[in-house]
């Protein structure tokens, strides 16, 4: 499982009605594409109390291919056309967990780095945050989570979907779900990666 997200950030004043259209029309293409475990289509407004303006599609992978095809292909250049070239975050899957709500249409996200301390050997800290997300999981509320982390700057991140339109303000910075696509979710497989 591979993780990978962009953070379009827009004016303050920007229309985020245009999100909205852009995923009411384009959000489906994805409901097939080939590796993808899940893309959640994800806002975060002003006018809902976030800080920013932003359009940051979630993505888990079940292939590096099919992670790259949409990358190098028409998908994401899309996107470069209409907002220019994103930075695009990319973690290494630890673990994934459906949740207790696993049956709900998602209406919310929440996504949590957690930087790993120097003093603790990698495997171990790693060991420790997939027992604590198998536990954290089983959370009201949860439609599913994923457990990720970056080598490159060792910080672990969690990314929960949540059923209903509100996640819980304890779990790291909060998201709207506008489309979830998950042709590939049952495929993700519980517990962890390696």
């Amino acid at each position: 499982m591979h993780a990978m997200q962009y953070e379009i950030t827009l004016p303050a004043d920007y229309d985020m009605g245009i999100i909205h259209e852009r995923v009411a029309k384009k959000g489906h293409l994805l409901d097939t594409f080939p590796g993808l475990g899940l893309k959640a289509y994800l806002v975060r407004e002003r006018e809902a109390g976030s800080p920013v303006n932003q359009y940051a599609p979630f993505y888990l992978w079940n292939t590096p291919e099919g992670m790259n095809s949409f990358l190098w292909g028409p998908g994401f250049q899309g996107i470069v056309n209409d907002f220019g070239r994103p930075v695009v975050q990319h973690w290494t899957g630890l673990a994934y967990e459906e949740g207790p709500a696993s049956g709900a249409v998602p209406g919310a996200a929440t996504r949590r780095g957690i930087p790993l301390g120097e003093t603790i050997p990698p495997g171990e800290a790693v060991a420790d945050a997939v027992d604590r997300h198998a536990r954290e999981a089983r959370r009201d509320g949860v439609v599913a989570s994923a457990l990720a982390v970056d080598p490159r700057h060792w910080e672990l991140l969690t990314f929960t979907l949540w059923a209903g339109t509100e996640a819980p303000a304890d779990q790291g910075g909060r998201f709207r779900v506008l489309h979830l696509s998950a042709p590939g979710r049952g495929d993700l497989g519980p517990g962890r990666q390696w």
